[in-house]
């Protein structure tokens, strides 16, 4: 079983300044996709959105749950509700959201707590996200003391100890030295290995080649979307900063 996201014609207005201008997109299942754009283009406002952390103005967002049925050798779809699929959904915001003075092992116990997990389940998860993140060493050291990377990793595994199936990321890369943002791609591939989709948003145009699916955004619009190999050779470009300023042109 997999989810897909649908958005169809969402608008978004915050008084007179309208945030989304009518974004249509599919975020197909199993995929990693980056939503790519500069500051104020709309990707958190379309993050929050999805999360079901704001309500648009206009617009409608749909969650599908895709099956392969092997004795009929055939996909079956069908539209999720929210409340069904809120509990399968992880958003990890832009700013920093983690309590300083807790160290990383008081952070797993709170989302312990509040995903209520089993012991049996939460050890197995710590144990696969301490691997994966290599934090095991730092478990009593406190989020206020850990380097812009470790922050990032101590806030992606609190997004992941409840097992999501739609993994939303705000900006994660943003501000950490170039290492740490290696090593985050790295987990997030593991992550695409496992079948999870992710939404990752960036203003890093350099970011858009690591995914599988590309969605450029400004404005509140959805300028392109595509597979990033196939965008820029359909233009002839050499990378995504010179394919973004060729669309905003264009628009």
């Amino acid at each position: 079983m997999s989810l897909e996201i649908e958005v169809s014609h969402l608008y978004k207005n915050f008084g007179p300044r309208q945030a989304l201008s009518g974004v249509s997109v599919v975020f197909g299942a199993q995929r990693m996709h980056g939503l790519i754009g500069p500051e104020g283009a709309g990707k958190t406002t379309l993050l929050r959105h999805v999360a079901g952390l704001l309500q648009p103005s206009a617009g409608v967002i749909e969650f599908k749950e895709k099956k392969t049925s092997s004795s009929l050798s055939q996909s079956i779809e069908r539209a999720v509700p929210f409340a069904e699929i809120r509990a399968q959904i992880s958003y990890m915001p832009q700013q920093p959201c983690l309590y300083p003075d807790l160290s990383i092992q008081e952070h797993l116990d709170f989302f312990r707590a509040l995903y209520e997990l089993s012991n049996e389940d939460f050890e197995r998860k710590k144990t696969d996200l301490l691997n994966m993140t290599r934090l095991g060493p730092f478990l009593d050291r406190p989020a206020r003391k850990l380097s812009g990377g470790m922050y990032k990793k101590l806030g992606l595994m609190c997004a992941l100890i409840s097992s999501p199936k739609i993994l939303l990321l705000d900006e994660p890369t943003n501000g950490v030295d170039p290492i740490s943002r290696r090593e985050f791609w790295d987990l997030l591939y593991q992550l695409h290995q496992q079948g999870i989709l992710i939404v990752f948003a960036t203003a890093y145009m350099d970011e858009a080649e690591r995914c599988t699916e590309v969605h450029l955004i400004n404005k509140g619009k959805i300028l392109k979307s595509g597979e990033p190999k196939n965008l820029l050779m359909e233009t002839g470009v050499v990378d995504f900063n010179e394919f973004f300023i060729e669309l905003v042109g264009e628009a």
